[in-house]
C-alpha cells in the first residue's frame, strides 16, 4: 500500500514509510465535530501530520515550539525523522506557532526561526519573519516540497452537509482534482490520520434515463462495491469504502500522490522510450487483472493513470474502473469521456448505444502508448482537413518523422496493432503483454520491484542539501 499512515495523539505506534511528496492541501472539513474524541475541550487548532514521520498535534497552549532541540515542545527526533535525508537541515528551534489576542481578533502566527527555512504554502516565511495561518496551510521544512503538516482552525466547522457515517469516520480537506464524473477530496481517517481520497459523486449525473436508472444504480452500488472491494492488485486503486446516500456517491480510495500521467506527459513534453515501456507494462498488467474479474473500465485515459512517486520510475495505478459499472453505454459516452479522444472506434460508430467488449480498454491503451512516446495524441480535433469521429472511425493515424525517428520500430508496431480498428485483429491486453517490445527483463525486474517492494524497502527520497 502506498498511503501514508500517520498515528494520531490517541493512536499507537509509527508511520509507514512514504515519499515526502504530498498534494497541497487548503479547506480542511469537520474540525471539532463532537464525536471525534481525540480532541480536547480546549483545542484551538491542529496539526494534521502529511509527512510521512510526522504525528498529528492538537494545539491548546498558546505557543508551540518546533525543532530539534530538547526543549522543544514538538522534538524532530523519532527514529522515523532521523533517518529521512532533510534531518540535518532542521534547525534546533525551526519554527513557532504563536495564538495572540490581537485588535482585529484573535491570530495564529507562524516565526520562521531557521536558515533552512520553514515555508507555508510553498513560500518561505524568513528567519525570523513570522506569517499568519488560515485555515489548512501547509508547513514545509527545509524544502518547499518537504511537507510536514496541514494546520486547521478549530473554528472552521463545515461539515454539516455530509452524512454522519462519512463525519464518524473521515475528516474531510481540500478539493484535489475535478471532473465530469464529480470531485475528488483529501480526506484523513479518524484515529488513525490515514490519508486517503473521496470521490464524491452526485447521482444526478447517472440520472439521463429518468427515476429509473437512478434507482438502478442504487441497487447496484452495494454489489458492484464488494466486487470493486475484493480487487486486490499493486497498479490498481484499492477501493477502501463507500457511503451511499440518497442523492450522493462518497466513494473512498486509497490515495497516491504523485500526480496523474497526464501531468507527468506535459511537464516532460513527453516520455523516454523505456520509461514509457516501464509506465505500460503496468497499466496493461493492471487492465489485465480486470479484465481476469470481467470488468471493462472503458474509461482509460492518462488522467486515470496515476503515478505513486515524483520518481523517474515509479509504480502507476489505474483508477475510476469501478465507476463504469454505475452507468450505461450513452451516459458514459456523453458524460465521463467529455472528448472522444481516448474512445475505441466502436463506441462512436454506434453513439454509445452498442455492446462493448473489452477490446475498447486495448485501444485506449494503444492511444495513451502513443501519447507518452511523443507527446501528443494519435488523434485531435485540431486537426482541419478531418473532424475528430473520423480520424477514430477510420484510424486515420500517422507516425511523423520529425517526431517518431528516434522511437523504436518495436514500440511503433505495438501501437499499430492496438490502434487497430477491427476489432477482431486488434490485440487483446494479454497479447499485447507478450509483443516482443515487452520482452524486456531488465524492465520487468524493475516493474516487479515495484510493485512488489522487499519488507522495510524505503522508497526514493530526494536529497535535502543543508545551507
Amino acid at each position: 500500500m502506498n498511503i501514508i499512515v500517520s498515528s494520531c495523539p490517541s493512536s499507537c505506534g509509527g508511520s509507514m514509510p512514504s515519499s515526502m511528496e504530498t498534494v497541497p492541501t487548503d479547506m480542511v472539513d469537520g474540525f471539532g465535530s463532537d464525536d471525534d474524541a481525540t480532541e480536547g475541550p480546549g483545542v484551538w487548532g491542529r496539526l494534521f501530520p502529511i509527512g510521512s514521520s510526522f504525528t498529528a498535534l492538537d494545539l491548546v497552549k498558546e505557543q508551540y515550539t518546533f525543532g530539534r532541540g530538547d526543549n522543544c515542545d514538538y522534538q524532530f527526533k523519532s527514529p522515523a525523522m532521523r533517518r529521512h535525508p532533510c534531518f540535518q537541515a532542521y534547525s534546533k528551534l525551526h519554527f513557532t506557532l504563536v495564538q495572540e489576542k490581537t485588535s482585529t481578533g484573535t491570530h495564529v502566527f507562524l516565526i520562521d526561526m531557521s536558515s533552512n527555512g520553514t515555508f507555508v504554502n510553498g513560500e518561505k516565511v524568513g528567519k525570523g519573519c513570522k506569517q499568519v495561518m488560515g485555515n489548512n496551510d501547509e508547513i514545509a521544512l527545509a524544502l518547499p516540497r518537504n511537507k510536514a503538516f496541514i494546520y486547521m482552525d478549530g473554528s472552521c466547522n463545515d461539515d454539516s452537509d455530509l452524512p454522519e457515517e462519512l463525519r464518524q469516520q473521515y475528516t474531510l480537506s481540500r478539493i484535489l482534482g475535478k471532473g465530469a464524473c464529480g470531485e475528488v477530496k483529501l480526506a484523513f481517517e479518524k484515529g488513525s490520520c490515514k490519508k486517503v481520497a473521496v470521490k464524491i459523486i452526485q447521482k444526478k449525473k447517472f440520472s439521463a434515463g429518468g427515476k429509473q436508472q437512478l434507482d438502478n444504480v442504487s441497487r447496484q452500488v452495494m454489489t458492484e462495491v464488494n466486487i470493486l472491494k475484493s480487487l486486490k492488485h499493486p497498479c490498481i486503486i484499492q477501493f477502501e469504502n463507500l457511503i451511499d446516500t440518497s442523492d450522493t456517491l462518497y466513494i473512498v480510495l486509497e490515495l497516491v500522490e504523485g500526480g496523474e500521467l497526464f501531468d507527468r506527459v506535459v511537464q516532460l513534453g513527453k516520455l523516454d522510450e523505456s520509461t514509457a515501456k516501464l509506465f505500460f507494462y503496468q497499466m496493461a498488467l493492471a487492465i489485465k487483472y480486470l479484465h481476469d474479474q470481467n470488468i471493462t473500465h472503458r474509461d482509460l485515459k492518462p488522467e486515470n493513470i496515476l503515478l505513486v512517486s515524483d520518481s523517474h520510475e515509479t509504480l502507476v495505478k489505474v483508477t475510476d474502473f469501478g465507476l463504469s459499472k454505475f452507468v450505461d453505454s450513452q451516459t458514459m459516452l456523453k458524460t465521463f469521456c467529455g472528448t472522444p479522444t481516448y474512445l475505441a472506434p466502436e463506441i462512436l460508430l454506434t453513439a454509445g448505444t452498442g455492446a462493448y467488449t473489452k477490446a475498447i480498454d486495448c485501444w485506449s491503451l494503444g492511444v495513451i502508448l502513443y501519447i507518452c512516446l511523443v507527446g501528443y495524441p494519435p488523434f485531435s480535433p485540431d486537426r482541419k482537413d478531418m473532424e475528430l469521429g473520423k480520424q477514430i472511425t477510420g484510424g486515420h493515424y500517422d507516425f511523423p518523422k520529425a517526431y517518431w525517428s528516434s522511437v523504436s520500430t518495436g514500440a511503433i508496431d505495438l501501437v499499430k496493432k492496438l490502434l487497430c480498428v477491427n476489432v477482431k485483429k486488434r490485440l487483446t491486453v494479454t497479447e499485447a503483454l507478450n509483443h516482443p517490445w515487452l520482452q524486456d527483463e531488465g524492465m520487468r525486474r524493475k516493474a516487479e520491484i515495484l510493485m512488489h517492494p522487499g519488507d522495510g524497502m524505503l522508497p526514493p527520497q530526494t536529497d535535502c542539501v543543508v545551507s
